[in-house]
């Protein structure tokens, strides 16, 4: 899979595109006059991992949160504006790292005055299309919602680069997984702006787990994706893990990956424990390797092939394999054991 190198942009102190690494955001859920669950909720969320936090700024009292959030997380904060371009504004001058707008909801006008002020504060704007408020007239004008909503987009593109404002991400969520991926197939054809995916609305947490692995899954392997978040009804912390799982399973985070066999009755290993042991052991290692481990010897020799490390066992003896080979043979209950040393001595 190559991914589709888009326009480097600065957000903060991290930049999106380009060459660089897949960033995993989230939103904060907290009323904006709450101010210590705001920040609790903030360093929650930094704690987890997230890389680009957005809140949502109803009205200009809820500007001071910005500041606010400024001072207690290290990490980019993304000023949440529908409605009123005053509050956009304010936003900046009170330390936004980036804009999101709604464009459907906002006059061209008051859009290009938004423009101005984050060229003069070398701050992007990402243009946030939603399937549920796409303007009107896309929607009557298309056949299919996907059209409707990379033509909303494509025209404050036009509208911003006609007026010399580059610095863009763009957005084309929709609960619709079909949706969702046709719109950003047609989007990275004729724009190369890096983009934020998602599947907005997900749902609860196990089903809208599903959905996002599904939604966003699909779109990375296209190589299409520079920013995600996982929306979940349902703690915010979730979303970071569940995103991070993600850009795992796709071999596109420097960590371990653990894999194991379902288990059967032919099974002689507590694959389960061990893996979940493995796993919980590597956790903070950031390098790349992948560790199988295999409940018999059917089809643990064939994983090991692909693994930097695998385990299996057979009649009470483990082995050990490094790259395909056996390097050990202990003892079961001393599989665990040697298995960490390896990794420790690599």
């Amino acid at each position: 899979m190559q991914r589709k190198k888009t326009k480097k942009i600065k957000i903060g102190n991290v930049f999106i595109g380009g060459n660089e690494p897949i960033l995993i955001q989230s939103m904060l859920d907290k009323p904006f006059d709450n101010i210590e669950s705001n920040i609790k909720q903030a360093q929650e969320l930094e704690k987890a991992g997230c890389q680009i936090l957005r809140v949502a700024v109803p009205d200009l009292q809820a500007v001071k949160v910005i500041n606010i959030l400024k001072r207690s997380v290290k990490i980019p904060i993304v000023a949440d504006i529908h409605f009123d371009y005053n509050i956009a504004i304010e936003s900046i001058h009170a330390g936004a790292d980036k804009i999101r707008i709604n464009p459907g909801n906002i006059e061209k006008n008051n859009l290009l005055k938004i423009a101005n002020i984050c060229s003069q504060k070398n701050i992007p704007i990402r243009i946030g299309i939603n399937s549920g408020s796409v303007n009107k007239k896309f929607l009557e004008k298309y056949d299919n919602t996907a059209d409707a909503m990379v033509a909303s987009a494509k025209e404050i593109i036009d509208l911003f680069e006609n007026f010399g404002f580059d610095k863009i991400i763009v957005s084309l969520k929709s609960s619709d997984i079909y949706n969702t991926i046709a719109a950003y197939e047609k989007m990275s054809k004729i724009c190369d702006y890096p983009m934020h995916i998602g599947i907005t609305e997900s749902g609860t947490e196990n089903y809208g787990i599903i959905k996002s692995c599904v939604g966003i899954g699909s779109l990375l392997t296209r190589g299409i994706g520079d920013t995600i978040r996982v929306s979940l009804s349902a703690n915010h912390v979730k979303e970071i893990e569940v995103g991070y799982q993600i850009l795992k399973s796709l071999g596109m985070l420097n960590c371990v990956e653990v894999i194991s066999c379902p288990t059967c009755g032919r099974c002689t290993l507590d694959v389960k424990q061990l893996a979940l042991e493995i796993e919980n052991f590597t956790r903070n290692i950031r390098k790349k390797l992948k560790i199988a481990v295999m409940g018999c010897p059917v089809n643990g020799p064939g994983e090991a092939r692909d693994a930097d490390f695998a385990i299996t066992g057979a009649h009470g003896t483990g082995l050990i394999f490094r790259k395909g080979k056996i390097i050990k043979r202990v003892p079961q209950n001393k599989l665990l054991e040697e298995l960490k040393k390896l990794i420790f001595e690599l």
